[in-house]
């Protein structure tokens, strides 16, 4: 009997001892687990906002801790003598943390020059200010450079797209896009080609008029046209073909008239039953 009971004690003791490893087990499962971080670092920001192009000075600069997750891997700074006098290659508003990517090589200057990418120029056209899509065409926009001209041999104006995509860096000294978006009449503008498309403009802006055709950044899709001549818009106004007049080229002197040959008079004569002609 007392070993009975011994048993049923031990089997209840077991029992209650296992509820309450589980229940314990189950409050430390919902406890918060603290997981070290890692510790936050001083990055370099800026301090006041800064213009496309502009140099980096000693008071722009600041530093905020930023922790350690949200910190990217690389090309952030520490330290303002890796940041001062860089040139920025896009605008930055103030506490947004200097990178690599958005700053120029030391030694390359400010302004423009620093902001062209390698392989690339940068060249200045005029082109026609009301035909400029109305002010729009701003530092950052891409757009196709319209050419009318009137080709060597050919009897009217013709109009020809002579670029496609071109990336405007600078209108009218501006390169800087208007924050709030407002239009600017300019009379050149500057855009960033190949070497070989700025032999192309070169030389076409001796031969016409650019126009500018403003686009959308997203759309790439490279427009195949042939040019267009006023008499294409109105043929019904257009030279007649039938009318048109043959040009002779000039030759050699031409031979000198030759006189017209001179009337010849005959004269029939009946002698008896003979008959002689005599011409005269």
């Amino acid at each position: 009997m007392n070993k009975a009971r011994i048993l049923i004690v031990l089997l209840v003791a077991v029992v209650v001892g296992g509820l309450l490893s589980y229940g314990v087990y189950q409050i430390l499962q919902r406890q918060p687990q603290v997981v070290s971080a890692p510790p936050s670092k001083q990055m370099a920001v800026a301090q006041n906002n800064l213009a496309m192009g502009s140099l980096v000075k000693n008071e722009d600069i600041g530093f905020v801790p930023w922790p350690g997750t949200a910190r990217p891997p690389i090309g952030y700074f520490e330290k303002k003598t890796s940041l001062v006098g860089r040139a920025v290659l896009r605008p930055m508003v103030r506490n947004e943390p200097f990178l690599e990517g958005k700053l120029a090589p030391k030694e390359s200057g400010a302004g423009l020059p620093p902001i062209i990418p390698k392989g690339l120029r940068a060249l200045s056209i005029r082109a026609n200010e009301i035909i400029g899509v109305a002010g729009y065409v701003l530092p950052g926009t891409r757009v196709d450079v319209v050419l009318t001209a009137t080709p060597r041999g050919a009897l009217e104006p013709v109009t020809k797209i002579v670029l496609q995509n071109v990336e405007v860096v600078s209108a009218a000294q501006v390169i800087q896009e208007d924050p709030e978006g407002k239009p600017k009449t300019v009379t050149h503008v500057t855009v960033l080609v190949k070497p070989d498309d700025a032999e192309k403009l070169t030389i076409a802006s001796s031969l016409g008029q650019f126009q500018l055709a403003l686009r959308n950044p997203l759309d790439l899709d490279k427009a195949e046209t042939k040019g267009i001549q006023m008499t294409q818009l109105y043929p019904k106004y257009g030279p007649n073909p039938r009318r048109r007049k043959v040009v002779v080229p000039a030759g050699p002197a031409t031979a000198p008239a030759v006189a017209p040959e001179r009337l010849k008079s005959t004269v029939e004569i009946i002698q008896g039953n003979k008959r002689s002609t005599v011409e005269f």
